[in-house]
């Protein structure tokens, strides 16, 4: 099971920001600026190549060969309407930004398939904090989601997806959010996980079982108005299938 922050802190930097402060890894990014986490400070610098939409606002940041990927956390559902992006302050350590960023740095030093976290900061208003996390960029991938809308998937990535899937599970980690727009593929079609926002490790439990049920959800809910060979029950088998066998071989 993973334990996170064991046997990783080395470079782990703590910087005071204005109304908050920032965790980085020196040994990626030397020379922290606060200006990191802010999307105006790299657009000023012309390093902003796009943006994304939806509620997980995100950023692509061309900082010389570096891609990275800045992400604002913004709320979803009701609760969105009385405060976009707030979220109620419970120290700095339970910040959704610093448990993500602690949580990535330990499962990409032990080789899973994450983006490698680079900075990520909070700043208070009081009772609340708004939050920022910066990690690289994964080359050359596409959701799931976004493969499915172009054709369809050869059931040996469905059977990744599933290996892939039960190696974080064997480790303990529960993604609050799996779907299909979590799960990425590379140019050589390895499965990379992200966006890790309020995951945490846990003892085995049913939340296994409800992880995989809401990725069936988005699945469904994603193709149900595509041609019905995008994502087929033989599909879904065979995800299920390479999960239930577990995860002994990854693709090189």
């Amino acid at each position: 099971m993973i334990t996170t922050g064991v046997g990783t802190d080395s470079g782990v930097q703590l910087q005071p920001v204005s109304g908050g402060a920032m965790l980085y890894d020196s040994s990626t990014l030397s020379n922290a600026q606060e200006g990191w986490l802010r999307p105006d400070w790299w657009a000023r610098r012309g390093q902003v190549s796009s943006a994304g939409a939806g509620r997980g606002a995100a950023w692509l940041i061309q900082a010389g060969p570096r891609r990275m990927v800045l992400r604002h956390y913004r709320r979803g559902g009701l609760i969105a309407r009385l405060s976009e992006d707030h979220y109620w302050w419970r120290g700095a350590e339970q910040t959704r930004s610093f448990r993500e960023w602690r949580l990535l740095r330990q499962l990409w030093h032990e080789g899973f398939p994450v983006p490698q976290p680079i900075a990520a900061g909070y700043r208070r208003q009081g009772s609340t904090y708004s939050a920022d996390i910066l990690m690289d960029y994964l080359p050359g991938t596409q959701s799931l989601a976004r493969r499915l809308e172009q054709s369809s998937l050869p059931l040996v990535s469905w059977i990744d997806i599933g290996r892939c899937i039960r190696r974080f599970v064997d480790a303990g980690v529960h993604h609050a959010d799996l779907n299909a727009h979590n799960v990425l593929l590379d140019a050589e079609d390895r499965i990379w996980l992200v966006d890790f926002d309020r995951a945490r490790v846990r003892a085995a439990g049913l939340w296994s079982d409800a992880m995989l049920a809401r990725l069936h959800s988005s699945l469904r809910k994603l193709t149900d108005a595509l041609p019905s060979e995008r994502f087929t029950t033989a599909d879904w088998h065979a995800l299920l299938d390479a999960y239930l066998s577990g995860a002994p071989r990854q693709r090189a």
